[in-house]
């Protein structure tokens, strides 16, 4: 079936239910129905492990009657489902309590206009072919180095889906999305130094992707440079970030800044709008309408529209993240980040990775982050990590098993550049970000 005529049938059944709805009594209502298709191939020293075709659908329906609210959901699509479905929400809202702020978002704040988001690029690859590329990859992680001594394989996925959202204040879309990436992990040894790491791509088009070669000689590479470890003895000294732990930064910052935290009274950062909580030189700005990108949308989780706008602008916190929930249990506006923000990009300065290196001069870069460690409440922060040790702007040698603390607040207040090395394979856009100093606790 033609892609657009799919969405058409879905838009029809998410109507069905709106009405079915009304029909039942509530005041007001919202559905959404998602229908997923993939393909998931695993391969390991040579063979294949596993191939998995992916076909999933659900839908479901939010009722208010008044201020009261119930929810239901179902993954069988057929008239009868809908109508049962739409009852049992119906009867759990008539027995919830009332909630002053339920309900749909303001009708003016809706998406009224749905750009060519270019995220639609179905990869029409076989089974063998998938396997032949996992295969692929693997083998040149494997014959990379003679120290690579084993694999946790590599793994193809395919991903297509349709979602479709309406609610009766007339707001009813759709629209057709694909992801897909291409894996490798890989161990190496070295005497007694047992390492692991793995190097992934993940785009919205096939075409987009590493060469599944290019992978597997990475996750190798990264690899061999883990091997013999050390650990560090406790100390203070700066910390670079590397691209791919760097956005969990940035992380902490959305949950800190998010509406269910701030309605709790749970953050570091309550009350913090219109305060100085980076140095000048930073930017960070939400991008819903790039093409082909990871998190590109135009409208959120309650339908309303996304917008390109600065978060933090000369190091200023410009503006919260709020769906239409939290914003009026803050006697504020949506933001248009139901369900989170959109291409979240910190803008970086002039400098490659080398010579972020080269400005750190001796202290720790940071490759992998383990555990939670982060208290929202306080901004405290502490993590396992592990990396490398840099003196003279060059690295020395690679280390484990250590903990890097500080508090978000110092941490935020202290970066003393951006690198230009950004990683975007995800929706958070960043390059390596440069501490000016933190604690680090080992042997």
């Amino acid at each position: 079936m033609h892609n657009q005529e799919q969405i058409n049938q879905l838009k029809n059944i998410v109507q069905d239910l709106l009405d079915e709805a009304k029909q039942q009594g509530a005041t007001a209502a919202e559905a959404g129905l998602s229908q997923e298709t993939g393909l998931s191939v695993n391969a390991r020293m040579g063979d294949v492990e596993t191939i998995e075709h992916h076909c999933d659908q659900g839908l479901g329906i939010t009722v208010f009657f008044g201020q009261r609210k119930g929810s239901a959901s179902t993954s069988d699509l057929s008239p009868a489902s809908i109508k049962e479905t739409v009852r049992a929400a119906c009867s759990i809202a008539r027995y919830t309590s009332e909630d002053e702020y339920a309900g749909l978002p303001d009708k003016a704040m809706l998406a009224t206009e749905f750009p060519d988001l270019d995220v639609n690029h179905p990869w029409t690859v076989s089974v063998d072919e998938a396997i032949a590329l996992a295969i692929a990859c693997e083998d040149a992680a494997l014959t990379y180095h003679s120290e690579i001594s084993n694999s946790e394989g590599a793994s193809v996925n395919t991903h297509q889906g349709i979602r479709v959202m309406g609610n009766s204040l007339g707001f009813l879309q759709g629209y057709s999305s694909t992801r897909h990436s291409l894996s490798c992990s890989v161990l190496g040894q070295r005497g007694d130094s047992m390492q692991r790491d793995y190097w992934y791509s993940v785009a919205r088009n096939a075409n987009d992707l590493e060469a599944a070669v290019d992978i597997g000689r990475k996750a190798a590479e990264r690899t061999i440079k883990r091997l013999e470890a050390r650990r560090l003895t406790t100390r203070q000294c700066p910390v670079l970030y590397a691209p791919e732990t760097a956005a969990g930064l940035l992380g902490s910052l959305m949950g800190a800044i998010s509406g269910g935290n701030l309605y709790r009274k749970s953050t570091f950062l309550l009350d913090a709008l219109g305060q100085q909580i980076f140095p000048e030189f930073i930017r960070i700005h939400e991008q819903p309408y790039l093409t082909r990108a990871l998190g590109s949308s135009a409208y959120d989780g309650d339908g309303v529209a996304t917008q390109t706008r600065d978060i933090v602008s000369n190091g200023v916190l410009r503006g919260y993240v709020l769906g239409t929930y939290s914003a009026r249990k803050l006697g504020m506006q949506s933001t248009g980040n139901a369900g989170g923000v959109h291409n979240l990009t910190l803008d970086s300065g002039a400098l490659d990775f080398d010579a972020m290196l080269k400005l750190m001069g001796t202290g720790l870069l940071v490759t992998e982050l383990m555990g939670q460690g982060v208290k929202m409440m306080t901004g405290d922060y502490s993590r396992g990590a592990s990396g490398f040790w840099v003196e003279n702007g060059e690295i020395q040698y690679p280390v484990e098993e250590i903990t890097i603390a500080g508090n978000l607040k110092d941490m935020f207040k202290h970066i003393v550049a951006v690198g230009n090395d950004v990683d975007y394979r995800g929706n958070t856009r960043t390059g390596s970000i440069l501490i000016e100093r933190m604690s680090i606790a080992g042997e």
